[in-house]
């Protein structure tokens, strides 16, 4: 990725941290430490950042995948004070990996809404999703989405928002440049559907634009509905404005795809061998 893209995230100094951290395998596969990760990620002590392993662990569960693909235990035993030997946990993390922890972090950190950047937006999505169809990408990622979208609208809430569906519609309108009602008229779907159609880069940039408002609703304490709504929309234009310095097609143009509800339970009938692709539209 070009330096100048990098720049237009304003992501450089969280980029090298997670560059500098970063190991090279004996068959050339690059992977992460959880160790070298998490005071990266902006966690003081292991134990906390142990919880968001955890839940990593299920939603690459949850993908369809192997955990031991993708978190391999490099646990091992130190020597502390006084002789005492106690077992040290670590794992050895893949992209995707990172990219799950990532999303399972706790969204008002900085340097967890950049991590989402860098695993899973901007930089080399395709080695993020390393082994997976299209069919699981959207399935994990709208799985996270209605997780994350829930955890926006309690913010919101707390916020003292009031006018939920305004606050809503203003960042799409941000990230889409028109209401979401004119977005599914636009692509020929029903109201209600875009998430549930859209393909895994555009459920990206609306994941990154729900995280990104949380994380702002709480670091700058912004209250009332003028405010909230005015900062959900900046977020998503500005979204929409990275994606625009990237060469990316607009988000209003991406095609919808089938329906997710159909795609699980055509995955859930075949049991889909990992590998195996099935038809996305």
């Amino acid at each position: 990725m070009k330096n100048s893209q990098l720049n237009a995230l304003q992501v450089m100094g969280p980029s090298r941290d997670f560059e500098s951290i970063k190991k090279i395998d004996e068959n050339g596969v690059e992977y992460w430490t959880a160790r070298d990760l998490y005071p990266v990620l902006g966690y003081a002590k292991w134990q906390f950042f142990g919880n968001v392993i955890k839940k990593a662990k299920q939603a690459c569960v949850n993908s369809r995948q192997f955990p031991q693909d993708h978190f391999t235990d490099i646990s091992k035993m130190t020597t502390l004070g006084h002789g005492i030997v106690r077992k040290l946990d670590d794992y050895k993390l893949s992209r995707f990996a990172c990219y799950l922890v990532a999303q399972n972090g706790d969204p008002s950190k900085p340097a967890i809404a950049m991590a989402q950047t860098y695993f899973a937006i901007q930089t080399r999505k395709q080695e993020i999703f390393d082994g997976l169809s299209e069919v699981e990408r959207r399935i994990a990622m709208r799985d996270g989405f209605a997780a994350e979208n829930s955890s926006l609208f309690a913010a919101a809430k707390a916020a003292g928002v009031s006018k939920f569906g305004t606050f809503d519609d203003a960042g799409y309108q941000g990230l889409y440049n028109m209401p979401l009602s004119e977005v599914e008229k636009r692509k020929g779907i029903k109201k209600g559907e875009l998430i549930d159609r859209a393909d895994s880069e555009e459920l990206g940039a609306n994941m990154f634009r729900i995280t990104q408002t949380e994380a702002k609703l709480k670091r700058e304490g912004i209250t009332g509905d003028i405010q909230a709504q005015s900062t959900h929309f900046k977020v998503g234009a500005r979204i929409r404005q990275t994606m625009k310095e990237l060469g990316s097609e607009m988000p209003e143009n991406l095609k919808p795809e089938r329906h997710i509800r159909q795609l699980k339970r055509e995955v859930k009938a075949l049991a889909i061998p990992k590998g195996r692709r099935i038809k996305t539209r």
